[in-house]
């Protein structure tokens, strides 16, 4: 080996040995810091869940009772707006939504009507209008747990199909029963002057009653009936075969009395307009005085056949109640649509209040809704809005429920038609069994 070379191994040899005896440099450990405390985050109280109150609304849009369909709706929508604001201020989670089906006034359409809310997991319905849909949903209402409040239904019990009170737990009715329109009808007729009548009524349960309630009451004042003339329900768009009928038994009357001494009652909806309007010229349905019902009173329908109209005066009893907080809903309610409110409209209302008023309580004290809770408390809930219990007060008056859930007193007031225009004429006082005439 050259000494060259020699030269280049030590001097790799020793670097070699100073590169394994070189131990790397031990880092300083940085000082250890005092981790400060974290505050615990303040818990702030979270607000209690949204509650739905769903509210079924079964009401007529398209069928004879339009004119109070369109008013129940309505009403309706506007106490649901003035709910949700109370229950806000009062810091409750409750907020109604309303589901609204038209049922035409047909049976049959109602429970059909019905049973999709319910599929939507509705249970409290304000509605359905009319006596026979009441009557056809009965056992459906029962049997499920459907809480309704009907603003218009007025058959008494017994043409529902109900014997027992205990059959009526979950149907409620916040208008007077048929018991009191036809004592009103009838001291009407009397005090008019009447010594003969034809009766024509719808044939439902609403119908039904009413024939059957005032004819015994018209014989009492000595008020001849001629007869009744049934027609089917729904009614038809052809009204003549029955207004022959009646055409036929009112010449009988006028032979006995004068035209001017007889009448037509007609426990109709709003197809005692269409039965006016397919009346001959010189019908002697045209020369008679017509007392109509609370089917019929205040309908706009009249405007569509005002000479018609005006020569019967279609003297119209409608139940006749109103509350403390009437003026501001009709305030309200005059400012969105131009007009006033009907008196179904205000039921609808009042039941719409009870409905979700009934339901809170049931859910505050429980934590769910029970059906069978809210129908026990309905009365109490009802008397306690109509106290002003609640820091608001019905529309409709003081309501007061009896032992079958429906509304136990009221006066009717006496609507007529002048210039083609409603005119109130006077009001039956229930008490007194008298007509404050105006």
């Amino acid at each position: 080996m050259s000494w060259k070379k020699l030269v280049l191994v030590i001097a790799i040899a020793i670097l070699l040995m100073a590169c394994a005896g070189e131990q790397p440099a031990k880092p300083t450990p940085a000082p250890k810091e005092t981790p400060k405390e974290t505050p615990a985050p303040k818990e702030t109280p979270s607000a209690p869940a949204e509650v739905e109150i769903p509210i079924g609304v079964l009401v007529d849009l398209s069928g004879p009772l339009t004119t109070y369909g369109e008013d129940i709706k309505a009403t309706v929508e506007i106490a649901k707006d003035e709910i949700n604001k109370y229950f806000e201020s009062k810091g409750k989670p409750y907020r109604v939504k309303i589901y609204v089906e038209d049922t035409r006034v047909d049976p049959k359409v109602a429970l059909d009507k019905v049973q999709s809310l319910h599929g939507k997991g509705v249970r409290l319905i304000v509605g359905p209008m009319g006596s026979g849909e009441v009557k056809n949903i009965a056992e459906y209402v029962t049997a499920n747990k459907i809480i309704i409040v009907s603003p218009s239904s007025t058959a008494i019990p017994s043409l529902l199909g109900v014997t027992k009170p205990e059959e009526k737990k979950f149907i409620f009715r916040f208008v007077a029963t048929d018991d009191f329109q036809t004592k009103a009808i009838a001291r009407e007729v009397a005090d008019l002057g009447i010594k003969g009548v034809v009766i024509t009524y719808v044939g439902n349960a609403w119908g039904k009653g009413l024939n059957d309630a005032a004819i015994p009451l018209f014989e009492n004042y000595g008020v001849e009936v001629a007869g009744s003339v049934e027609y089917p329900d729904p009614p038809p768009a052809d009204m003549s075969p029955y207004l022959q009928s009646i055409e036929e038994k009112l010449n009988t009357l006028a032979d006995k009395y004068g035209v001017d001494k007889i009448a037509v009652v007609a426990f109709s909806y709003e197809e005692a307009y269409t039965m006016m309007s397919q009346a001959g010229s010189d019908s002697i349905a045209l020369k008679v005085m017509w007392i109509g019902s609370d089917g019929a009173a205040k309908s706009r329908k009249i405007t569509e056949m005002c000479d018609r109209v005006n020569a019967v005066k279609m003297y119209s009893t409608l139940f006749d109640s109103k509350g403390d907080s009437y003026e501001q809903l009709n305030k309200t309610y005059y400012a969105k649509y131009g007009r006033t409110t009907y008196q179904y409209g205000l039921d609808a209302y009042d039941g719409a209040w009870v409905l979700a008023l009934a339901f809170a309580e049931v859910y505050d004290s429980k934590g769910k809704f029970d059906p069978d809770a809210v129908a026990e408390i309905m009365p109490q809930v009802t008397e306690k809005y109509s106290k002003g219990e609640y820091g608001v007060t019905p529309v409709s008056g003081y309501i007061k429920l009896n032992e079958w859930n429906d509304r136990a007193s009221g006066d009717y007031a006496i609507w007529g038609v002048e210039n083609c225009e409603w005119v109130l004429k006077g009001v039956w006082k229930s008490e007194k069994d008298e007509i404050e005439w105006k």
